[in-house]
């Protein structure tokens, strides 16, 4: 560690915060486009904030058509790229929030808002990282390029935007996991079914694939005093939240978990399969009733896909599954959007297969990203576990996880933080926050990591 970075450092602790808290501020949800706007107004404002203190911070910036921002600093032959992501998952359930998802609050040396630790608090930690090393004025031996992806929660589009208009970097990491570091990342598998028939129930469910469903809405044709003691009699355990209230023609019922990342769907409560289950038990008949059975029977309340032949486990880890989204109208499933995490070593089209002939639903597509190793003898690996080492004094194997970051983008590249052991990590779930302490640990572990593998 450079001690004189240190200190640069924490003498920009309080504009580092205050950065954070006006971007966790945007609701950077992705949405239609707009001109300049691939990815929806409120994203290319996040993306314009942080291009402007990039700029402001002395730095060389980049707009690549709204698509991906670029802050660069360094020289060399090579390129280091520190990949991290403006976009950030909906809300969910504004009710389960303590404090506005979009205020930037601080309480009790915490803020709280979407976007603080995924990865909105990577990113000003990184980027005044580089001030600091900047400030110092360490001689670099790599370029250092902060890349600032708009859509990494819903696609890629701003990375293969970028891979269609730059060459990758060299060697890259992500600070969009865990530490002490990631070699290991499964292969994200995102199917979307439907099936036409005619249907007398409605339900919305879900806002995206990789979180899981916290809040399931179905309207069925029944009356309210029918309805509402079986399902208030209902909620496994007193795990999920059941709410009727009678509307016209019949009875709105409202049930509620708990969202959570995709590839931790234990830490979640998915209201989606559990609306299933209730509705199931209500006897709405007609073919509603016959597709609500067979979904039932093929999904249970599994996070490993158990029952539908899909449980595997490798040294990259054990599957997990998420029914994410589900949009049932009068002519059917319209839109039901499954996410699997799938070891590395299982083939991913013998999955698939195995979806299409389980379930009773017409696959409409797919988005697969696969799965990403990097050896731990590779500088990359063995200079970051170093880092990680010296600035805590353990020395920690590196991890195999589920989830998804930037770093299966490029060859030679890992995940790096920022979620810190034993500290609870509320991605994609209500309440989402990162202590201010963690913030300034982040910009120091990011400031080695970067003289580690740029500076001379």
């Amino acid at each position: 560690m450079n001690k004189n970075v240190d200190k640069r450092l924490e003498a920009y602790e309080g504009e580092m915060i205050e950065a954070l808290r006006e971007s966790v501020m945007i609701p950077s949800v992705k949405a239609g486009p707009a001109e300049g706007a691939p990815f929806g107004r409120e994203v290319k404002r996040a993306l314009d904030h942080a291009l402007d203190l990039g700029k402001k911070l002395g730095f060389e910036t980049r707009d690549m058509d709204g698509y991906i921002g670029l802050i660069e600093y360094g020289e060399g032959e090579e390129t280091l790229g520190i990949m991290c992501h403006l976009d950030v998952v909906p809300e969910g359930d504004i009710e389960a929030w303590k404090y506005p998802p979009y205020g930037a609050e601080i309480h009790d040396g915490e803020m709280f808002g979407r976007g603080t630790l995924d990865d909105k608090g990577p990113v000003f930690s990184t980027l005044y990282a580089l001030k600091a090393i900047k400030d110092e004025g360490l001689k670099m031996k790599r370029r250092v390029r902060i890349m600032l992806g708009c859509d990494e929660e819903s696609g890629w589009g701003c990375m293969n935007y970028y891979k269609a208009h730059e060459k990758m970097p060299d060697l890259a990491f992500s600070p969009d996991a865990e530490y002490p570091l990631v070699n290991s990342e499964k292969t994200i598998l995102q199917a979307e079914f439907s099936k036409a028939f005619k249907s007398n129930i409605r339900i919305n469910a879900g806002t995206r694939a990789n979180v899981v469903c916290g809040k399931a809405v179905a309207f069925i044709p029944k009356a309210f005093d029918e309805v509402e003691p079986i399902a208030s009699a209902f909620g496994y355990a007193g795990e999920f939240d059941v709410e009727c209230k009678a509307v016209d023609s019949g009875t709105e019922i409202t049930v509620l978990g708990l969202d959570a990342h995709a590839s931790l769907p234990e830490s979640g409560k998915n209201a989606l399969l559990a609306l299933l289950s209730l509705l199931r038990r209500l006897e709405v008949g007609g073919e509603d009733a016959e597709m609500l059975e067979i979904l039932n029977d093929k999904l249970k309340q599994d996070i490993h896909g158990e029952t539908l032949g899909v449980d595997f486990t490798d040294a990259s880890g054990r599957t997990t599954f998420n029914a994410g989204v589900l949009v049932w109208g009068e002519n059917g499933i319209e839109k039901f959007v499954i996410d699997m995490r799938v070891p590395t070593s299982i083939d991913i089209n013998k999955v698939v297969e195995t979806l299409e002939t389980e379930l009773p639903l017409e696959l409409g597509g797919t988005h697969i990203q696969n799965g990403h190793y990097v050896a731990p003898e590779s500088e990359l690996v063995s200079k970051l576990l170093a880092v990680y080492a010296e600035r805590t004094g353990k020395y920690e194997k590196p991890l195999a996880i589920g989830g998804g970051t930037y770093a299966r983008a490029v060859e030679n590249a890992v995940a790096f933080g920022c979620e810190r052991p034993g500290v609870p990590a509320l991605i994609h779930m209500p309440n989402e926050s990162i202590r201010l302490e963690d913030i300034m640990f982040n910009a120091k572990m990011m400031a080695s990591a970067i003289i580690a593998l740029a500076v001379e």
